[in-house]
């Protein structure tokens, strides 16, 4: 077969041979290309999130909705439950911090956490109705985790555990902020998000002023305390 083959390719014109030839080496090059590209367009978002430093959102698969306030995207829908799974931890968080806390410190960061988060509780139940948004009634499952060891903590482990676990978790929401505010192109989600700015880094500063805050072990490898 291979021979047949070969006594036919032979028998064929200069100009055909040629054009054949060209015809494969073309090939060859748009499939390579084609390889190439693919990864590119694959990893290309991750690669954006990478290089501007924040986290990439939860899609809900909603995709973008027109709105009376503007487009609302995926991320911004993300940001808005964020924001309320914010509170429905560290509200309770910041009354056990009045409660237990023995230093004035201590007692202040958490009556910062829940003046601020009930502020931002009303604010984005409101956002939610009006885009909307389905919210979350109760804390994730890390957040239900953060809140049992703080249970289970006494003393100075407590009030030392409570300002690391929740600088750690303000942190995070720090570089969402940043992100969500820059690109929401939806006039309330840019309100929630400047109002949970300064929230966010009120909270940061009183948690930092305990003089508690442990910055070594805010890195993202550093588990915390069980």
């Amino acid at each position: 077969m291979l021979s047949m083959r070969r006594r036919s390719i032979s028998g064929l014109s200069m100009a055909t041979r040629y054009t054949i030839g060209s015809g494969l080496v073309i090939s060859a090059l748009a499939l390579t290309l084609i390889a190439l590209l693919i990864p590119v367009d694959s990893f290309g978002s991750r690669a954006s999130a990478a290089a501007t430093g924040t986290a990439a959102a939860d899609d809900d698969g909603g995709g973008t909705v027109s709105t009376a306030f503007g487009p609302l995207t995926a991320a911004d829908r993300d940001f808005i439950r964020k924001v309320r799974l914010a509170g429905l931890w560290e509200l309770p968080a910041g009354r056990q911090a009045q409660q237990r806390g023995s230093r004035p410190a201590i007692k202040t960061a958490g009556q910062h956490l829940i003046d601020g988060h009930t502020e931002l509780d009303r604010q984005v139940i409101q956002v939610g109705q009006a885009l909307g948004v389905d919210l979350p009634n109760q804390p994730t499952a890390q957040q239900q985790d953060w809140l049992g060891q703080m249970n289970r903590a006494r003393g100075e482990e407590y009030e030392r555990l409570f300002v690391q676990l929740l600088r750690k978790a303000h942190g995070k929401v720090f570089s969402l902020l940043a992100g969500i505010r820059a690109q929401t192109k939806n006039s309330m989600v840019r309100a929630l998000a400047t109002s949970a700015n300064n929230t966010v880094l009120d909270h940061i500063t009183v948690l930092e002023d305990t003089g508690l805050v442990d910055f070594d072990a805010l890195s993202d490898n550093v588990q915390p305390t069980k």
